[in-house]
């Protein structure tokens, strides 16, 4: 079939006090109008050392120490305001060692006949940098592939370094319109911006990215990509952007718009052929847009001002709920082990969707593990049995199905006293996070077909867990209210009083830590923080007890600084994650993946945050984020666990869908659950 073609509220600005609980985060103070960024340039590359911001108690450096020093592969010749080029598509370039360093504010190299001039000015609240490219020789030339190193430090070394003096580095390669939106991780002020304000920067690439240069803890060397230029002899041309202080998004905004920015937001991203879409494009500049005939992606160019343009990204559906449907549907016919003799009979397996075939784990990777038949795979069945309980769907073949993998998560993934692996060797990967998913899909079956007996497989499930990993294990989607619901539908009220009793002591060990996250399989990630907040939701929901819900009011700002504004299905309020195309995709490879799928567990902790305080807003976002998702999902019925979104990653290229159909369906139930409350 080779069916494998791609289409291509406000933030609140929070602080955070110390107090009894809530540790992990550096005493806070307000932006003052004397706070600046500052920097200081290394002598010997011409880069700069150092990004602060003045009045900053902890001492913040914003772009990674180019001297070994933070990572031993992160060295002088990745400094900031270095770069690379290729000149007539065949002769690449980098500038690395400076003709000139005149203080802190000329750097001048030389490529070739390609004169290279760094300005820095000290400005108000910020500085100024300008990219001056002049060619010396005397004849055209064309350079490519351009790319300026801004080493934001964005990396994962562990939750207290992170919270207070590490950012999330939200990028905009828009045109004329670019942006860098930085914030520090732990979501209180002052935080960094960069706004392109001369020139066009279109792209970004991704450096420094291996199994042995930081595994999944850090994201690597950004570089800014301004657009192709093409040099007459003695011509020159410019990119200047400025980098200044801001205090959350309004603030950034209104600086950036100061700067000439084009702000473009657009009232959703995924939208159906022929709809308008209302995009506001400026302050107080907004528009009616008219969506294209044709499915897939489309940019939306917009021009202003004198010859420049931005863009905003859209994903265009004819019909989401039958894009879904035909997802459940593909799963169905293609994704099941239906092999009598194999012992994965029943299991819905990893689909390659360029070789038309499930993936058997049979052939040399990176991680088989990630490839095996249980573990997130899970989500497939969770995800057609919300199905069946939203479309209210009952037929023999899909109940049968669902019935089939219940079996063989039961006898093949779990022992008799419920421990739960991720393959049916159980010799390895008695993974703490699958519990949490398979009892989610025991108490879903419980409601779908009424056997009571699922139910309290799902109660042995968590108790498993909690027996095994104790009650400080930061799980991912823990079913507090379907739990409740579905023991005692099934007359378990003891066994739910114990199961309660786990809840509240899990809940306490949360509050304690607060904002001090314990390590797990990434240091520290969205997916660590959003769990947290989808619990004490959940809790508060279970019992209207305060305590929780003012503790998740401690987290949000935390788990909203993952998330950017960009005007695309991509990115928009779409968690950073850099890691999972390497350890879960065919072409295995490390580098911005958006969106992902686990993005949808902020949309998930927005749901019951919306349900707690009543707040229409927060579940907006989360329809917006489960709804961005889709993209993830191909009109055939195929899909992607990853998109790689940056042009290149260490020199390969970006912007793909990679071919595995591995995981992301978790996308689709957690669309379900948020769209139509099917918890």
């Amino acid at each position: 079939m080779n069916s494998f073609k791609f289409y291509s509220f406000r933030r609140m600005s929070v602080v955070i006090l110390l107090c009894g609980g809530l540790t992990g985060v550096s005493s806070c103070f307000a932006v003052t109008t004397n706070t600046k960024v500052t920097y200081r340039v290394n002598r010997s590359s011409g880069a700069l050392n150092s990004i602060c911001i003045s009045d900053d108690s902890t001492k913040m450096n914003w772009i990674v120490a180019a001297d070994g020093s933070q990572y031993r592969w992160v060295t002088e010749s990745l400094g900031w305001g270095l770069g690379y080029f290729t000149i007539n598509g065949s002769r690449d370039c980098r500038w690395e060692k400076p003709l000139h360093v005149i203080g802190d504010s000329v750097s001048e190299y030389r490529v070739g006949n390609i004169q290279i001039v760094v300005f820095r000015k000290t400005v108000s609240d910020g500085f100024r940098e300008s990219y001056k490219f002049t060619n010396r020789g005397s004849e055209t030339v064309r350079l490519s592939d351009i790319g300026i190193l801004t080493p934001f430090n964005d990396n994962y070394p562990d939750s207290r370094t992170c919270v207070n003096a590490r950012c999330n580095a939200h990028v905009w390669a828009g045109g004329n319109s670019a942006y860098v939106y930085a914030l520090r991780m732990g979501g209180y002020g002052p935080h960094l911006g960069l706004v392109v304000t001369e020139g066009c920067v279109s792209d970004y690439e991704i450096w420094e990215r291996d199994i042995n240069k930081g595994n999944s803890q850090t994201r690597g060397i950004i570089a800014l990509c301004p657009d192709d230029m093409t040099l007459k002899a003695d011509e020159t041309k410019e990119i200047s952007w400025s980098l200044f202080v801001h205090d959350g998004e309004k603030d950034f905004r209104d600086k950036a718009e100061e700067l000439g920015c084009r702000m473009v937001e657009a009232e959703k991203y995924v939208a159906a052929p022929g709809e308008k879409i209302k995009i506001a494009a400026g302050s107080g500049k907004s528009c009616q847009v008219k969506m294209p005939k044709r499915e897939g992606e489309y940019r939306h160019i917009i021009k202003y001002g004198n010859g420049k343009k931005t863009f905003a990204d859209f994903f265009v559906v004819k019909d989401k709920n039958e894009l879904i449907s035909k997802r459940l549907n593909f799963i169905l016919a293609n994704q099941r082990m239906l092999d009598e003799n194999d012992e994965r009979y029943g299991a819905f397996m990893i689909y390659d969707c360029e070789g038309d075939s499930i993936y058997p784990n049979d052939t040399p990777n990176c991680n088989p593990v990630d490839r095996d038949e249980g573990a997130e795979r899970t989500g497939m069945g969770v995800f057609i049995a919300k199905y069946c309980l939203a479309r209210n769907v009952r037929d023999n073949e899909t109940v049968s199905a669902l019935k089939d993998y219940a079996r063989f998560i039961r006898t093949k993934l779990q022992t008799e006293d419920y421990r739960t692996f991720s393959s049916v060797d159980k010799t390895n990967r008695n993974r703490a996070y699958n519990y949490a998913w398979v009892a989610e899909f025991y108490y879903l079956m419980q409601e779908l077909t009424g056997d009571k007996s699922y139910a309290l497989d799902g109660y042995n499930t968590l108790r498993s867990m909690y027996s095994q990993f104790g009650h400080d294990f930061y799980s991912i989607g823990i079913p507090v209210l379907l739990s409740e619901k579905c023991m005692k539908e099934a007359g378990l009220e003891k066994e739910w009083e114990v199961l309660k009793g786990d809840y509240c002591r899990q809940a306490a060990a949360f509050m304690k830590n607060g904002l001090d996250y314990p390590k797990s399989e990434v240091n520290y990630e969205q997916s660590i923080v959003a769990p947290v907040v989808q619990f004490l939701t959940q809790m508060y929901l279970l019992t209207e007890d305060n305590l929780y819900l003012d503790h998740v009011k401690v987290q949000m700002p935390v788990l909203e600084a993952f998330n950017g504004f960009q005007p695309s299905v991509h990115l928009n309020d779409i968690a950073i994650r850099h890691w999972d195309g390497y350890w879960f995709g065919k072409r295995e490879m490390f580098g911005d993946v958006f969106p992902h799928y686990w993005s949808t567990l902020t949309a998930s902790a927005f749901h019951f945050y919306s349900l707690c305080t009543g707040e229409d807003s927060w579940q907006k976002r989360a329809e917006k984020i489960v709804e961005n998702n889709l993209c993830l999902f191909m009109p055939d019925g195929t899909a992607s666990c990853a998109y790689i979104y940056p042009r290149r990653v260490n020199g390969m290229p970006g912007k793909f869908f990679d071919p595995y159909a591995n995981d992301q369906d978790w996308a689709l139930a957690y669309y379900l659950q948020v769209k139509e409350n099917i918890w």
